[in-house]
């Protein structure tokens, strides 16, 4: 069947372009290097062909792995604090000098850029992802709803205010960090929205995180691009105290990046051997052609069974209302008529 000329009346589809996952460490707890790591690795992204290029979570300027921040139940210690604030100076504000530096990357290298970054906000560190445009425009941020076990520790918990999916040149993008893909009801969230470029940033190597990226691309009939760190003991500052080991050489982060299409099928990946650029031809097609017969909040959503209600407000601690105007007082001195 031949596809229809250009016509107002026939819907827009981009068209077909190159992704990448970027599997590599940061330069752990330094964030002018990181920053010029970035910019490398974008570079050499945009060599390869990409339009868009997904990098791990926390890549700047860390995923403190094996660090206890010194943290027992009923105890924390003065080292624990001090490694905390060393985190906190590492740490990215948005917006901000950091912000300012991305876009330019993201501008100098053509590339829409999804990356994993620990904000701070205040006193508080979030596990976010921030996305760019390819002309270098701040798109806006994630942050992680739910942080794992001892992420807790360390990290705020988001909510529904940054739950974007954005309308690009390149299709419906969106980020979802880690263990939030196991969450039935945030996924739901995305594909209501119509996400089509689902990108996964994650510290998550294991066998599983491949069949549950699969799955997920199945779910949502989507695109989903997962960017894991690859990263060794020597990527950490040598006075860093992990539980992991000293030798140099042990990996702390495996990878296992990879690029799903909306079939479920591996476009590319999983990388366990090193740091890594993942490419993969998109097209949104692809999209249409998997909701032929599955489309999750369209013709198989049953709502009048199962129904859901995102809350996409700001949970602001503290709210300050418009004080009530003062009761007039009458002046004894004025004359009275």
């Amino acid at each position: 069947m031949p596809s229809p000329s250009a016509s107002p009346f026939v819907p827009k589809i981009p068209a077909p372009f190159t992704a990448a996952v970027v599997q590599a460490a940061p330069v752990s707890f330094d964030i002018e290097r990181t920053l010029d790591k970035v910019a490398d690795l974008a570079a050499d992204a945009a060599r390869a062909g990409a339009a868009l290029a997904v990098f791990p979570e926390a890549f700047i300027s860390a995923y403190p792995r094996g660090l206890d921040f010194g943290a027992f139940v009923g105890l924390r210690t003065a080292e624990g604090r001090e490694q905390f604030r060393l985190y906190w100076e590492s740490s990215v504000e948005v917006p901000g000098p950091v912000v300012d530096r991305l876009s330019a990357i993201a501008r100098a290298s053509a590339l829409q850029l999804v990356i994993g970054v620990i904000e701070r906000d205040g006193g508080t560190l979030y596990c976010t992802v921030l996305s760019f445009a390819a002309d270098g425009t701040y798109l806006g941020k994630h942050r992680k709803l739910m942080p794992t076990g001892s992420e807790r520790l360390i990290w705020g918990f988001g909510d529904g205010s940054t739950l974007p999916v954005y309308e690009t040149p390149l299709g419906r993008m969106g980020a979802v960090i880690c263990w939030e893909n196991y969450m039935p009801l945030l996924r739901a969230a995305m594909y209501g929205k119509g996400v089509e470029l689902y990108c996964a940033p994650t510290a998550d190597g294991r066998e599983t995180w491949l069949p549950t990226m699969r799955h997920i691309a199945m779910e949502g009939r989507c695109f989903v691009l997962s960017a894991n760190q690859f990263c060794r003991r020597t990527d950490y500052p040598a006075s860093y105290p992990s539980h992991l080991g000293e030798d140099p050489n042990t990996v702390f982060s495996r990878g296992g990046s990879c690029i799903i299409d909306p079939m479920g099928q591996v476009l590319a990946g999983p990388d366990f051997e090193g740091e890594a650029l993942l490419t993969a031809q998109i097209d949104l097609r692809e999209v249409v052609r998997a909701k032929f017969d599955f489309d999750p909040v369209g013709h198989y959503a049953r709502p009048d069974v199962l129904a859901l209600t995102v809350h996409q407000d700001a949970r602001a601690p503290v709210t300050f209302t418009p004080p009530a105007p003062l009761p007039a007082v009458e002046d004894p001195t004025a004359e009275v008529v």
